[in-house]
């Protein structure tokens, strides 16, 4: 073909993907079962509405795809709009040559279709038409039935996962404010607010530090020796003066006085740190009771939610990394 034939597409094909990676789509699972009775899966964001009445969506399939002989042969197929926390059911899916259905929790749909639990929503459909687009098939498909799971959904964008946050609306602010004296310090302020989220989740905690006689401080301390124990003074008060908090030998003799740690070494930074068996029985219940009040506030944000502001708070804190802490302190203030 002539290069000045302006039939020719001059459009550099990874360019143009890359450009439509910046619209953000849902993630799909589409299901059938093959000729021989084999389940067939797999992940596509070609999905879209088509009409209400009747209700009617579409997605398409490459031509070269190996699944495509039992979606052209079955007059039946789900598509499943995958929740927040199903990234890994997507990759799985996404993947050749894996067997994508083992261990899954698997329900039956028309045509003996298989379904899978914890989306977003799901459709079922029938097969109503067949269209040629250029090296894809799009499939539409009228819905014979559906069911939503009331889920955060998961999004693809720029080559990604991502997870969608609503946006609320400007004249219906969250959560009850009339009592605060200035309303947008409270809500807008993040130094506030991220102070407030940690205050009122630790409150939660207090009662069981107490029964210990541990404060917050000392709970920190004896965490990240549950973590790894043996450390130095000096490792562990690295590892939290970022959160506000410094590791002194007279705190940490405070603690082995208490019965909690073994201290092995003078006044010295270098002094070896291990938890007691008290000490390690104490962080175990603690433990337990924090990933409860962790777990509490989960189910109120949801799974996509918590995913979401994790990763934010993980961005941040990289972002206002203060670097090396300075030199320890001799006595605690």
């Amino acid at each position: 073909m002539d290069r000045d034939d302006p039939s020719r597409s001059n459009v550099d094909p990874r360019a143009f993907r890359t450009a439509l990676g910046n619209f953000a789509t849902g993630v799909t699972i589409v299901t059938t079962q093959g000729v021989t009775g084999e389940d067939v899966g797999i992940t596509a964001n070609s999905f879209n509405s088509v009409s209400l009445d009747p209700p009617m969506i579409l997605w398409s399939l490459a031509r070269k795809a190996w699944s495509l002989p039992a979606f052209l042969n079955n007059p039946y197929f789900a598509v499943h709009i995958l929740a927040a926390d199903q990234d890994d059911l997507s990759q799985r899916f996404a993947t050749q040559g894996t067997s994508k259905f083992a261990g899954l929790a698997i329900e039956r749909g028309q045509g003996n279709v298989p379904l899978l639990t914890g989306c977003a929503a799901r459709f079922h459909c029938r097969t109503a038409f067949k269209y040629e687009g250029g090296d894809h098939i799009i499939f539409v498909g009228e819905v014979v039935a559906f069911d939503t799971g009331q889920r955060a959904p998961l999004l693809y964008h720029a080559g990604r996962y991502a997870m969608a946050v609503q946006k609320p609306a400007p004249d219906a602010p969250a959560g009850d404010w009339s009592s605060e004296p200035d309303s947008s310090f409270s809500r807008d302020f993040l130094i506030y607010l991220l102070g407030r989220a940690h205050f009122q989740m630790y409150q939660s905690l207090r009662a069981d530090l107490e029964r210990h006689a541990i404060n917050e401080q000392e709970w920190f301390v004896l965490s990240l020796l549950g973590v790894a124990d043996n450390r130095s003074i000096a490792e562990l008060d690295r590892l939290l003066w970022v959160t506000g908090i410094r590791v002194t030998y007279e705190r940490i003799a405070g603690l082995a006085a208490a019965g909690l740690v073994q201290l092995h070494g003078g006044h010295d930074p270098a002094a070896r740190v291990r938890l007691s068996e008290r000490g390690r029985a104490v962080v175990v219940q603690l433990v337990a009771a924090a990933k409860a009040v962790e777990e509490h506030a989960e189910r109120n944000l949801g799974p996509g939610e918590t995913r979401l502001l994790k990763n934010i708070l993980q961005r941040l804190i990289h972002d206002t990394d203060p670097g090396q802490a300075p030199l320890t302190r001799t006595v605690d203030e």
